[in-house]
C-alpha cells in the first residue's frame, strides 16, 4: 500500500479513538427526575444515627429476588450516606424503609430531531474548445463538451418530529416509624423520596445505580414540588452507590465505604 495512504488512514484511526477516549471521559449526563418530601424540620429527627429495617413496599417485588436484592444494595448505601445504618432485627430498629422501583408501561412521544438535509451542487455540462492537429499537420479549433460529477454537500439542518418509544425507570424509598399503625392506617411517615428518569432504555439494572445517587441525594430533604436534576456518570456519588454494592457483593465488611459529602 501508499506509504501515505497509510498513514492518512493511521491518523484517522488515530483521530477516531481520541474522540471515543474523550467522550467516554467526559461521562454521560442524565436527567433525574426527583420528588422528595419530609416532617418539617421542628418535628423531624436527624437522620444521623438512626437505624432502619428496609422491607419491599410492592408485593410483587419477592425479597429473594436477585434483582431485589442488588436494589436493596443500593438504597442501604445510599441511607449509609446519611448517617443511617442498617438494625440487626426489625424490633430494634428506628424506622422501616419501604423500597419500590421497576420500569413503567412503555409511551410514545413526539421529539423534534435535527435532520442533516445535503444538496447536490456543481456537475452540469460546459463547453470548450481545444485545438485539434489533421494529419496535414493544419491546427483548428474544437468545441467539445466537458462533463462534470456532481457532488453532495451538507447544506444545513432542519427540525423534524419524530415518534419515540421511552420507559421511566423508577426508585421510590419511604421511611416510616417503626410503631404499630392505627385503625389500619400505616405508621407515620418521616420522610420520602421517588426518582425516576425517562428515555428509550429498559435496561432498569443500568439505571438503578444513577437513579438511587439522586435519591442519596434528597433524603431527609423536601423538594416541595418535583424537581429534573442532572446526574453524571461516572460521578462521585454514583461511583460510591455502585462501590457499596460491590463491596457488599465481596463481603467486604470490615473496611465499610467512605460516604461523599451528601
Amino acid at each position: 500500500m501508499n506509504p501515505i495512504a497509510c498513514l492518512r488512514i493511521f491518523s484517522a484511526l488515530l483521530g477516531s479513538f481520541l474522540v471515543a477516549l474523550a467522550t467516554g471521559c467526559r461521562g454521560t449526563t442524565y436527567a433525574v427526575k426527583v420528588d422528595a418530601s419530609a416532617k418539617s424540620a421542628a418535628s423531624r429527627p436527624s437522620t444521623e444515627g438512626q437505624s432502619y429495617k428496609i422491607r419491599s413496599k410492592n408485593p410483587v417485588l419477592v425479597e429473594e429476588n436477585l434483582r431485589y436484592k442488588e436494589a436493596a444494595e443500593y438504597v442501604k448505601t445510599a441511607l449509609s450516606g446519611k448517617g443511617l445504618f442498617e438494625a440487626t432485627n426489625t424490633e430494634a430498629a428506628d424506622l422501616i424503609v419501604e423500597l419500590d422501583y421497576g420500569v413503567d408501561a412503555p409511551r410514545t412521544k413526539i421529539e423534534t430531531v435535527s435532520v442533516p438535509r445535503y444538496a447536490q451542487v456543481g456537475g452540469g455540462v460546459r463547453y470548450e474548445q481545444v485545438p485539434v492537429t489533421d494529419a496535414r499537420g493544419n491546427t483548428s479549433l474544437r468545441t467539445v463538451a466537458v462533463y462534470e460529477t456532481p457532488r453532495t454537500e451538507l447544506v444545513g439542518f432542519e427540525e423534524m418530529p419524530q415518534r419515540v418509544t421511552v420507559y421511566q425507570k423508577y426508585l421510590r424509598i419511604t421511611a416510616r416509624e417503626n410503631t404499630l399503625g392505627v385503625e389500619g392506617r400505616p405508621p407515620p411517615e418521616i420522610w420520602r423520596v421517588q426518582t425516576s428518569t425517562e428515555d428509550e432504555s429498559k435496561d432498569l439494572r443500568k439505571y438503578l445505580p444513577i437513579i438511587a445517587s439522586a435519591a442519596a441525594d434528597n433524603i431527609g430533604r423536601d423538594t416541595g414540588k418535583p424537581t429534573v436534576i442532572k446526574v453524571k456518570d461516572p460521578s462521585q456519588v454514583v461511583d460510591f452507590i455502585r462501590r457499596g454494592m460491590a463491596e457488599s457483593a465481596a463481603n467486604a465488611s470490615t473496611v465499610p465505604a467512605q460516604p461523599p459529602k451528601i
